[in-house]
């Protein structure tokens, strides 16, 4: 069984999924400390580039576990969201087939971070039609640090095989992996070009908001298509 193990993040680029595709199972990492990167906030195109759409945190919370840090709902975040989207993408091929999704998502009240990511992420995938299991890695009770955690969580689900980003090079350890008998593979992953509305020059590895809105249902086989040949490089 080939898991996947990772953050939490809001409406991440397409390679993210593009690995949870490869994946049995998806570990989300709700019980480690909040990353400040991605984990609220996400990158779409406009008329100048790229901007960010960014949920405000609580940030006395800012080194909690993901599972308990809260919005700040002091600000017209949703507001602002919802602006930027319209004015982004509501002339694109097939913004109307999500319209009504993100008018109903910014109407609820959302108070922890992570079950706005959860409720996104597990819509996303719907999208996708991805089958991927999810589970929540606080369901597990794994102990840890860096790569024994990791090796800690394939042992919990029984994967034989961990699926690492290419970033992982940096700072995984590759014995510890072999020493317990679970395979390590990196994903190998390549931006695929699209029709985007406002930008001449392609623009990679923005939010798969992007690409749905640009694409629609053709997205994830347009993924897989461009980076067929190769989905591993084993060590």
């Amino acid at each position: 069984m080939k898991v996947v193990i990772h953050q939490p993040q809001f409406f991440p680029y397409p390679g993210f999924f593009h690995k949870l595709s490869l994946a049995d199972c998806f570990v989300i990492m709700d019980d480690v400390q909040y990353d400040k990167r991605f984990t609220n906030r996400t990158r779409i195109e406009s008329t100048n580039g790229w901007i960010w759409l960014t949920i405000p945190i609580n940030k006395t919370q800012k080194f909690s576990p993901n599972m308990v840090v809260e919005i700040n709902n002091q600000t017209s975040w949703k507001n602002d969201h919802l602006k930027k989207i319209h004015s982004s993408y509501g002339k694109t091929p097939f913004f109307g087939d999500y319209k009504d999704y993100f008018d109903d998502l910014y109407k609820k009240e959302w108070n922890l971070l992570f079950d706005l990511n959860f409720e996104t992420l597990k819509k996303t995938m719907e999208w996708l039609n991805i089958k991927t299991e999810i589970i929540r890695e606080s369901e597990l009770d794994v102990k840890g640090e860096s790569t024994q955690r990791l090796v800690n969580v394939c042992k919990s689900v029984g994967a034989d095989t961990y699926i690492s980003g290419v970033g992982g090079k940096n700072y995984v350890d590759e014995k510890l992996f072999q020493d317990n008998q679970i395979k390590l593979v990196y994903q190998t992953y390549s931006p695929t070009s699209y029709p985007q509305r406002f930008s001449k020059i392609f623009l990679p590895d923005l939010s798969i908001l992007d690409m749905l809105f640009n694409v629609g249902p053709k997205s994830l086989q347009l993924i897989k298509d461009n980076n067929s040949e190769k989905s591993f490089e084993e060590i």
